[in-house]
């Protein structure tokens, strides 16, 4: 297996996505309890979300658009409190702000000086991290996100265009991240090598993601070192 470069999955991969969005629904409640009492009181935090859940489940269209869904989720809780769209776009920057305040594991900040070093890098997410906010873009040669490309994962062509923004056949980049189905089937199928980030020790899905990927690894250091030996 020669590898040329690495595509790195975000959410889940180089930090836990939960607790973040939960800090930026609490984020945008006390935003609005501030700012707008009247749609905090109706919509607090379990129920935004509920909406938001709604949204997504009416537009399937933007099934690869988080941002897109989010602001929606705005719009229709700011009508249902008779006030228009004037605050959707700062309402949003309070929750994007606070999303992208992330507490990445203890062996992503590392592996990545460490990987970017050995192989070009780019990032395929489906999600709407900013690298920039966050302060790894440097690492990255690419960045490529289901919004702006206008596909999600597991499809083929957001792979492939990750691929063609490095300039490198799909055979040869190793595509790693967390999620068996997204990530592994999506770029196994796409032509590309991969790697399962399994840092629970769960047992591969195989009725749902099929063959196991081309290498388990535990955490991001045990990347460092299969591409020091095979890259």
């Amino acid at each position: 297996m020669r590898i040329l470069a690495v595509s790195l999955d975000l959410d889940d991969t180089l930090w836990p996505v939960e607790p973040s969005i939960a800090a930026a629904e609490r984020r945008l409640d006390e935003w609005l309890q501030h700012h707008h009492a009247a749609v905090a009181a109706a919509w607090p935090v379990a129920a935004m979300r509920s909406l938001r859940e709604q949204v997504a489940a009416e537009r399937p269209d933007l099934a690869h658009d988080f941002t897109a869904q989010r602001m929606l989720t705005l719009q229709r809780a700011f009508a249902a409190c008779g006030i228009g769209d004037e605050h959707v776009d700062d309402a949003f920057e309070v929750y994007h702000a606070a999303r992208n305040r992330v507490d990445c594991y203890a062996d992503a900040l590392p592996a990545l000086a460490a990987l970017a070093a050995r192989v070009p890098l780019v990032s395929i997410s489906n999600g709407n991290a900013d690298l920039g906010r966050i302060g790894l873009r440097h690492h990255f040669a690419h960045c490529i996100s289901a919004r702006e490309f206008g596909a999600a994962k597991p499809a083929a062509e957001i792979f492939h265009h990750a691929c063609a923004r490095l300039g490198i056949a799909p055979e040869h980049v190793l595509h790693v991240g967390d999620d068996a189905v997204l990530d592994v089937h999506g770029a196994r199928s796409a032509g590309l090598r991969t790697a399962w980030l399994n840092r629970h020790g769960t047992t591969w899905p195989a009725a749902d993601a099929g063959t196991p990927a081309d290498l388990e690894i535990g955490d991001l250091a045990e990347l460092v070192l299969w591409i020091e030996q095979h890259a």
